[in-house]
């Protein structure tokens, strides 16, 4: 059986000593299977991931931009080259499609891309003359150990979204991804070692909340960056800002996609299905809501279970198949629980995918499409965040009761508006209370050079993931004010008052 171990300090971790930790296991979600061991590291694995980074920056936050940025550079053109072999263990561990995790590997790419030119960024500024011969300069530092914990959803993409970021600027960082897909982080270190990077510049730890917490409230961990639930995205903020750490911390949403009766119902169905069924509907970014307005409600509902029942789910190695199964068989029989309970509670169920299976994988983590319409606010369908290809359609009468439906959620990740009337899209990008706005467009993932991240139970913290708001993150702010006088001025003596400016 395969075993993947931790990488701290540019190798793996425990060849030798048998200092892993305990043990988990990974799945292969198509066929239920146990595919390999992962070490899950404790206390004593955390101090020394944590020891071994510390060590590394005191040289790597010392290097020149320069040197930081060529590393970098062939770092990605490593990964462009096994991008295959990436989306292979995603897929693999994940089970989304390899087109899907193909997807993933190029969205995490435009990351890399965004740290290897981050020289502007990290400019500082410079006044001079501010008074008499006094100068100021502003400048950003690195801030020392960073630690990112990611989801299972996005093995690769995510990771990619934090460390090269945040080493770029002078870090080091130590990566926990989730245990159930653990594989793509070790080759995004071992291609990291591969393109220059030093020892211990990253380091990569597999665990649950044991690891976690030790990460969370070690004195010399800075930052933390997260993904994943909101209950647990809570507790990662509030821990570790009670010890004096930087975080940024995304959890849960429920994306919601207004479809006002002008709108384009074809391309509007098209739209839903591709947001709410793609990855399975594991991904943040799905929607996972649609709100129609008036007239638009019927031909919209017909026109996505037209859609829907098109789509042919298999395993994510199979060329054919659009959508592959759930991570786990415990998160597929929730999934399938929330449709069972969402009949109870007064839903039409239109498509119902509790019981598919797929012939001679019958033990993967299969769950077919599910189309739920007019479902109520106040049921548990729609008041949490399911992570399954399940869509809701609530009905409203006017564009207002929409809003308040959508404003009302108390996640405010991501929306989206379908309309052919500009002023109507206006209005909904101005007046929505989400983080990410789509007009026409259903999954408003911004590109690299904007910020990731959403409001309300969707985010904790001051800090949105990459973009601008990235090198904020991982660097602090200092001011310099200096005066060289002219050698040839006779000194006035001391000054014991508060400067003044002439």
């Amino acid at each position: 059986m395969k075993t993947v171990t931790h990488w701290i300090n540019g190798k793996p971790f425990g060849d030798d000593s048998g200092a892993y930790g305990t043990w988990g296991s990974v799945t292969d979600p198509a066929t239920g299977e146990v595919t390999a061991q992962v070490a899950m590291a404790g206390a004593e694995q955390v101090d020394t991931a944590v020891a071994a980074a510390k060590q590394a920056y005191a040289t790597w936050s010392t290097s020149s931009l320069a040197h930081r940025i060529t590393i970098l550079y062939r770092y990605r053109e490593l990964l462009n080259a096994r991008r295959d072999d990436l989306a292979a263990l995603i897929t693999a561990e994940q089970g989304k499609t390899h087109a899907d995790a193909l997807g993933e590997v190029a969205r995490g790419l435009e990351i890399v891309e965004l740290a290897c030119g981050l020289g502007t960024a990290l400019k500082g500024e410079t006044s001079t003359g501010v008074s008499s011969q006094i100068d100021v300069a502003s400048i950003r530092q690195p801030l020392g150990v960073i630690v990112g914990i990611s989801p299972f959803n996005f093995p690769a993409m995510i990771s990619m979204w934090m460390f090269p970021m945040a080493i770029a600027c002078g870090n080091t960082f130590v990566h926990k991804p989730s245990s159930k897909a653990p594989s793509a982080s070790m080759l995004l270190a071992e291609l990291a070692a591969e393109a220059g990077v030093p020892d211990g510049v990253l380091n990569i730890l597999h665990g649950d909340e044991v690891a976690v917490n030790a990460l969370l409230d070690h004195p010399d961990v800075a930052a933390v960056s997260f993904v994943g639930s909101t209950p647990v995205a809570r507790h990662v903020y509030t821990r570790a800002s009670a010890s004096g750490k930087r975080v940024q911390a995304l959890g849960e949403a429920k994306n919601h996609m207004l479809v006002l009766p002008d709108a384009d119902l074809d391309a509007a169905a098209d739209a839903a299905v591709t947001a709410a069924y793609g990855s399975a509907g594991q991904r943040c970014m799905a929607v996972s809501v649609v709100v129609a307005v008036g007239s638009a409600g019927d031909a919209l509902v017909s026109r996505i279970a037209e859609r829907a029942t098109k789509i042919k789910i298999g395993p994510g190695n199979d060329p054919t198949s659009d959508m592959g199964p759930l991570i786990t068989k415990a998160h597929r029989d929730e999934v399938a629980d929330y449709v069972a309970g969402a009949a109870a509670q007064g839903a039409d169920v239109i498509l119902d995918g509790r019981g598919f299976t797929v012939e001679g994988l019958e033990n993967g983590h299969w769950m077919g499409i599910s189309l739920l319409d007019k479902v109520s606010t106040d049921s548990d369908a729609y008041r949490n965040e399911i992570f399954g290809p399940v869509l809701c359609v609530l009905r409203a009468e006017t564009y207002e009761e929409a809003m308040a439906i959508i404003n009302g959620s108390p996640y405010g990740n991501a929306s989206a508006i379908f309309t052919r009337d500009g002023g109507a899209a206006r209005r909904f990008q101005l007046e929505v209370e989400t983080g990410m706005v789509g007009v026409n467009v259903p999954m408003p993932v911004p590109v690299g050079y904007h910020s990731f991240g959403g409001w309300k139970d969707s985010a904790f913290g001051d800090h949105r993931m990459y973009g601008s708001e990235a090198t904020h993150f991982y660097t602090r702010g200092k001011v310099i004010t200096s005066r060289w006088p002219d050698p040839a001025e006779t000194p006035a003596g001391p000054d014991l008052g508060f400067p003044a400016s002439h």
